[in-house]
């Protein structure tokens, strides 16, 4: 079974605390059992790194769900802190990865929200014309959180051209219950504009496994336009916001 240095010696220590540092985690929580915890203020869960020895391999520990399941890497059979645990043979293998960690922790379902909050204090919004200031405000925050989740790629087509992406909300803004829903990224796709608006108007949807499913209301024509090179990676937060799609919104007996 794999072990780690315990504790962990100068090198290695000071490796653990730089490669946190210079990826947004500044604020040291401590050491146990050879792991070094860090946290940020701009990020959400804590990570904690060590290593084999100041040669490797390295090994991260991840603690919060959403990372976790979004980070979509294979997890080490091996003890240790938080949720999921990876061993990285090199430091530079381990440096690649934990941008992509803090960005997640960036845009978990609180960070949008107090984002918005904290945009919107001062805004009034008594009349529609104000209200709806305040909605492009949060659908913005919305748009720039799902760009980050989803590496600013739509996952169907692979189109990068930001402004031939949508960010499409699986239950839509006016129907969802609270900001905090409107704001969870796991409520969003980010998709090209030709899906984005069928997906909109319930003429696609997808199954649990991520691959597209067409309403008979879609044309023939439309269908052969809406070319896709692989399923959609899905979590399960996306899967039961999905579910209430296809029983609200999918026109899968429509054929009008």
């Amino acid at each position: 079974m794999t072990s780690v240095e315990t504790p962990q010696g100068f090198i290695v220590a000071a490796e653990c605390e730089k490669a946190a540092s210079q990826n947004g985690y500044r604020r040291c929580i401590g050491q146990k059992d050879g792991w070094a915890g860090f946290e940020s203020t701009t990020a959400k869960g804590a990570i904690h790194l060590a290593a084999a020895s100041s040669e490797g391999p390295w090994f991260l520990a991840l603690s919060h769900t959403g990372i976790v399941e979004n980070l979509k890497r294979r997890i080490a059979d091996m003890p240790g802190p938080g949720l999921a645990r990876y061993a990285f043979p090199t430091l530079g293998e381990l440096y690649t990865v934990l941008p992509r960690i803090y960005d997640l922790g960036r845009t978990l379902p609180s960070g949008p929200l107090d984002d918005f909050l904290e945009a919107i204090q001062t805004l009034p919004r008594k009349t529609e014309t104000e209200r709806l200031v305040v909605q492009r405000v949060g659908q913005e925050i919305f748009r720039e959180r799902l760009m980050i989740h989803w590496q600013g790629r739509c996952p169907l087509t692979d189109i990068t051209d930001p402004e031939l992406l949508r960010a499409s909300h699986v239950i839509p803004w006016k129907e969802c219950s609270n900001d905090a829903e409107r704001l969870n990224i796991f409520n969003g796709l980010l998709l090209s504009a030709l899906w984005d608006a069928a997906f909109d108007r319930g003429l696609v949807t997808f199954d649990n496994s991520g691959q597209p499913q067409f309403s008979p209301a879609l044309t023939k024509t439309a269908r052969a336009e809406l070319r896709w090179n692989r399923p959609i990676s899905l979590s399960e937060a996306h899967l039961e916001r999905l579910a209430w799609q296809r029983a609200n919104l999918f026109r899968g007996k429509d054929a009008n």
